[in-house]
């Protein structure tokens, strides 16, 4: 499929999806939108592709929140609404994919930015980038999940902050308080982050998957129910010959080869 507002790149094992609107910060609109669930969806499906990286074009942003001009189109709390149910149901399909998905943050990533970082299973950033949720500033709330993950990631409290405050903060601190996991400076942010792709990429797809799964679903709930869920997945994964061939291996000290099945 060709993409006006995104570029697609396999690498195999990996793949790079970068915002490609740089005079405007890779802002999101309704089409680039559209373009990034298309191309997951691609990607997923995609048995050459084990992992993939979400950057922005250009040296200044990730992407620098929405396209604000859009706004002025919703005319009713009813068509905002919707509007925001569209954006969070592809960040949803992000976070809940197979395949771990790494936001490489390059620059700027507020607002509608760092929520599609948020949605990321991980998140490196480059020693120049800033991130936030400063949708408060415009007189608006954050709308595709900012703030349902945000205290899911740093506490009720800074999150609280971040989203009231509307302050943009350094990498630094977004590693200090949990939002991002890895900075590392700027030059060599591509570098880091496809050598991180290409580790997830290598280990056994079915278990990938099903640990992801687990981690999300056991946010969901309780502890309780969390063990459970993880005790399913467990005996599940056992069923694999992946399973059998990951045991063999340790115990031949031998490198495992995976099936995917």
């Amino acid at each position: 499929m060709d993409y006006e507002n995104i570029l697609v790149d396999r690498e195999p094992p990996i793949a790079i999806i970068t915002f490609n609107r740089p005079k405007v910060l890779n802002a999101l609109n309704q089409a680039v939108m559209d373009e990034l669930n298309a191309a997951i969806g691609e990607l997923n499906a995609d048995p050459t592709i084990g992992a993939i990286i979400l950057t922005g074009a250009g040296q200044k942003a990730f992407v620098a929140g929405a396209d604000i001009s859009q706004f002025n189109e919703l005319t009713s709390m009813s068509e905002a609404a919707e509007f925001a149910r569209r954006g969070q149901a592809v960040l949803d399909r992000i976070e809940r994919l197979s395949k771990p998905v790494i936001a490489a943050i390059n620059g700027y990533a507020l607002g509608g930015g760092c929520e599609l970082a948020m949605a990321c299973d991980i998140r490196v950033a480059a020693d120049t980038a800033r991130l936030g949720q400063p949708e408060i500033n415009l007189g608006i709330i954050p709308g595709y999940g900012g703030t349902q993950r945000l205290p899911r990631l740093v506490g009720r409290g800074m999150a609280k902050y971040l989203v009231l405050s509307g302050e943009h903060i350094s990498a630094e601190e977004a590693r200090r308080i949990g939002l991002v996991e890895f900075v590392v400076p700027a030059a060599e942010l591509m570098e880091f982050t496809r050598a991180l792709a290409r580790k997830l990429a290598a280990k056994p797809p079915i278990a990938l998957r099903l640990a992801k799964r687990a981690i999300n679903e056991g946010l969901e709930g309780n502890l309780a129910r969390g063990l459970v869920y993880e005790a399913d997945q467990f005996g599940t994964v056992f069923e694999t010959e992946d399973r059998v061939e990951g045991i063999n291996a340790f115990l031949e000290k031998r490198k495992p080869v995976w099936k995917g099945r």
